[in-house]
């Protein structure tokens, strides 16, 4: 291959990556805690857009416990967000890790 062809399919490599982060903008996914009582709602660029809390396990002598529910979904939350960045992104970039990117 020649530094012509490799330069051409870097900018295209390139090209695919910006279109697949900008994907990834618009793709939810969800953490949840406490068989579903607390819910997460990130998209794929870890950004937070919403924390569902069912009024169940709002106990004022309690807080301990909320916090640890919001926690754990928050957790579950971003491992869901790293997982689909990695997939999405993988496709790409053939698995290569790249750093930055994930």
């Amino acid at each position: 291959m020649n530094m012509q062809q490799m330069m051409k399919q870097l900018k295209k490599m390139q090209e695919q990556m910006e279109k697949a982060q900008a994907a990834l903008k618009a793709k939810t996914v969800e953490g949840r805690a406490g068989g579903g009582a607390v819910v997460v709602t990130m998209n794929g660029h870890k950004e937070i857009l919403g924390v569902k809390i069912d009024p169940s396990v709002v106990d004022p002598d309690d807080v301990g416990l909320l916090e640890d529910l919001v926690q754990a979904a928050v957790a579950e939350a971003l491992r869901a967000a790293e997982a689909l960045a990695q997939e999405d992104l993988g496709r790409i970039t053939g698995g290569l890790r790249i750093p930055g990117l994930f």
